[in-house]
């Protein structure tokens, strides 16, 4: 399967692509400085300059060769967040410096999937699997006791802070079909956000807090399969209005995390070509 890695730009509603591959690669982060995206592919987090100038250069993330598509770098830049199962064989959690290291491990129960840093740097949302349920989590960047802030119901997943931090976006299906909600890092205030006819999953405020993208499915497809029709959708936060601003051919790897450019004016997501 080919990965085509592009930007949209908000203001032009264009795209460019910025580095095409015959190898799977998911997930772009974009760095605070606005120079590059952190990609995954087969196990290993990648460094991948925005204008396509060079070739990814991998990270340094030590033992951790497992490495999922949940990762993610500090509203700072200096850390990054991955997930991997090396040590455990569960999705397990660890932080290391977002130039490369030793990875250090912040989650103690698993399986465990990052997904969000609150805007202060202090504290990470994640979705958790206990009991066989799906919930979603916080816990201090230091490790510690997790906070559950919403279990069972449904399949609670991609938890993500609004820039203000007094919200946490995140999709269920507990209304039925998976839609996106909120709700307060304390586990109150919790508030259905959409309500159509599609499949939405992995909600991503923008950094001015005006805006949510996130990934949309037919319907009838479940979970958040990779290999399918679907569309990149733009909500504005304050009047609920809803658009298209991508149809592709994707799905799982395309929008799993955060991907807004620091000036909330693009965003990062990867096309995906099925096999001939």
């Amino acid at each position: 399967m080919r990965s085509s890695v592009e930007i949209f730009d908000c203001k032009s509603r264009t795209s460019r692509v910025v580095w095409q591959t015959e190898a799977l690669v998911e997930a772009p982060n974009w760095t605070p400085d606005g120079v590059y995206l952190v990609i995954n592919g087969d196990g290993l987090i990648y460094r991948l300059p925005i204008d396509g100038s060079v070739l990814p250069e991998r990270i340094d993330t030590g033992f951790a060769g497992a490495c999922n598509n949940d990762h993610g770098l500090s509203p700072d830049g200096t850390m990054l967040a991955i997930s991997d199962k090396t040590e455990h064989g569960k999705s397990c959690i660890y932080v290391l410096p977002a130039a490369g290291g030793v990875p250090r491990q912040v989650t103690a129960r698993l399986p465990s999937y990052w997904h969000g840093w609150s805007p202060d740097g202090l504290q990470l949302a994640y979705c958790g699997i206990r009991d066989g349920e799906f919930g979603i989590y916080t816990i201090s960047a230091d490790g510690g006791e997790e906070r559950e802030l919403i279990r069972g119901g449904g399949h609670n997943d991609g938890p993500d802070y609004s820039p203000d931090g007094q919200w946490i976006y995140f999709n269920s299906d507990r209304s039925g079909l998976m839609q996106i909600w909120k709700i307060r890092p304390d586990g109150t205030g919790l508030t259905q956000v959409t309500d159509d006819g599609l499949a939405n999953w992995f909600p991503h405020p923008a950094p001015k807090g005006d805006a949510l993208v996130f990934l949309s499915y037919g319907a009838d497809v479940e979970g958040h399969p990779r290999d399918k029709q679907v569309s990149i959708r733009r909500m504005d936060i304050t009047t609920g209005k809803t658009e298209t601003l991508i149809e592709l051919f994707g799905g799982q790897g395309s929008l799993n995390v955060p991907s807004w450019s620091p000036d909330g004016d693009a965003f990062a997501y990867v096309r995906y070509f099925p096999v001939e």
